[in-house]
């Protein structure tokens, strides 16, 4: 394989046409589809498989490639490389692409061809990074599109439903990626799904959802707040369930991992300059409303079973949801030495430094002042009958659901009318919604944001504490 690599007698893409063959292709697999089956029309009763990859041998020069054959010889080739590797493609068939047909779910290509794999024809081989030219390995990190020709994910969100269903091209950094989710549809189609939370100078969370196993597999090679990616062709929604706008990888989309390029080094540098001073991800997403419906939230904790739930995912980056029939047994909301409202950046949502009362994050560099807004941000004690957790995070409009005031009202309350508020909720039994997990900068190492925080129903808690808890 060693000399199949070395050996100069690869056909360029840039020279394809239809008449030739006997051919040798090298390239870097820059994407890829998952494997998937169709009835087949000549064989009723039985299905084809087929999946795609687009390989690049040069700056200008990259081409979609795809397989079709039994399920055994797909599954097995789809498997034998991932992205970022180099490939070998021995005797494809080149047939002119269909562009309007074909582009719409496919990535676009400056080929006027495309490359069909044989099961009997065909052959691919996986070359060896020592064994493959630098400058093709480097093409890794060029994006497929012009590097200026993106959206800041500031303009997705300013622009709002105006971007609903288009595809565009985002440059952002990394901050969290979540853990795959499994599951079968109605009709007993095996799926997953996992988000990847985003943000650059503009915006400090914004989600992206791969729903296909490739897309999932190299997410999982991304480094939370030390990666940039340049995804080319995702589709924006606006997700009526979060009310939020969303970015979603689909079968066009193509994903550029640390792109060499100006506009992605100056993002990078914000990324090293900020990793210290940025409050936690999980802080922020709470404040911008958490993502997850609670509906989907149904397994009940106690305080006990909760510690040990976060100590046995603590190598999970992803963190986990739980409901907790408990008592709020501090909120030290009248106390003069507590400060529970602190001021946020209308900008990006940071809490802002008290001694400079400057947004380290806007304000980095620039000499205009960004507007500010009051938002609760208090810390309280959560306990049952197995236990308390300390410093559990109550902030933004949760808070102020939970309190059933707003910032402002809550600003103009006497002492007496804040110890009172406080005493309706201390020592009386409630339905709290969290999100939890392991860090080493919270207090007790356990990080725990309330996502919501209501009385609960008497006959309901008392089902749910006669042992229907989930350890």
């Amino acid at each position: 394989m060693a000399n199949s690599c070395a050996s100069k007698t690869f056909t360029a893409l840039s020279d394809l046409h239809p008449n030739m063959a006997n051919l040798k292709i090298i390239g870097i697999v820059i994407g890829k589809t998952d494997v998937k089956g169709f009835p087949d029309r000549k064989n009723i009763g039985s299905e084809r498989y087929t999946f795609s990859f687009t390989i690049r041998d040069s700056p200008a020069h990259f081409v979609n490639a795809t397989s079709w054959g039994h399920e055994d010889y797909i599954r097995s080739l789809s498997d034998s490389f991932r992205v970022g590797e180099c490939v070998v493609i021995e005797n494809p068939l080149i047939q002119r692409k269909e562009i309007e047909r074909e582009e719409k779910f496919s990535p676009a290509t400056p080929s006027n061809y495309k490359l069909l794999l044989s099961e009997n024809h065909s052959m691919v081989k996986v070359c060896s990074s020592y064994e493959v030219d630098a400058k093709l390995l480097s093409l890794i990190h060029l994006p497929v599109k012009e590097s200026r020709d993106y959206y800041s994910l500031g303009d997705i969100v300013a622009n709002g439903h105006s971007l609903d269903g288009k595809i565009i091209n985002v440059l952002a950094a990394v901050r969290s990626v979540g853990e795959p989710k499994y599951f079968t549809t109605s009709d007993r189609r095996k799926g997953q799904r996992c988000e990847i939370k985003l943000y650059d100078e503009t915006e400090p969370s914004f989600t992206m959802t791969c729903w296909d196993n490739e897309s999932i597999l190299l997410a999982q090679r991304w480094m939370p707040q030390e990666t940039v990616i340049f995804a080319s062709d995702v589709r924006i929604n606006f997700d009526k369930f979060r009310n939020c706008m969303t970015a979603t990888v689909i079968s066009k989309t193509i994903i550029t991992t640390n792109p060499d390029t100006p506009e992605a080094n100056i993002l990078m540098n914000f990324v090293r300059e900020n990793k210290e001073t940025k409050v936690v991800a999980d802080e922020i997403d709470t404040y911008l409303k958490e993502s997850i419906s609670l509906n989907t939230i149904v397994d009940v904790y106690t305080v006990e079973q909760l510690k040990a739930k976060a100590l046995r995912n603590e190598r999970k980056l992803d963190p986990s949801y739980g409901i907790l029939y408990a008592y709020i047994s501090t909120l030290n909301i009248d106390h003069e030495t507590m400060k529970v409202v602190r001021n946020r950046c209308s900008s990006c949502g940071y809490v802002l430094n008290e001694a400079s009362n400057v947004c380290t994050t806007c304000n980095k560099g620039s000499s205009g002042f960004r507007s500010v807004f009051p938002s609760f941000h208090m810390l309280v004690d959560l306990t049952d009958h197995t236990g308390t957790l300390h410093s559990c995070s109550l902030t933004g409009s949760v808070a102020e659901e939970t309190l059933g005031c707003t910032v402002n009202e809550f600003l103009v309350m006497t002492d007496e009318q804040k110890t009172a508020l406080k005493w309706q909720f201390l020592l009386e039994r409630s339905k709290i919604y969290v999100k939890f997990g392991l860090s080493h900068r919270a207090r007790g190492g356990l990080r725990i944001s309330i996502l919501s925080c209501k009385l609960a129903d008497p006959a309901e808690a008392s089902r749910n504490l006669s042992g229907q808890g989930h350890a």
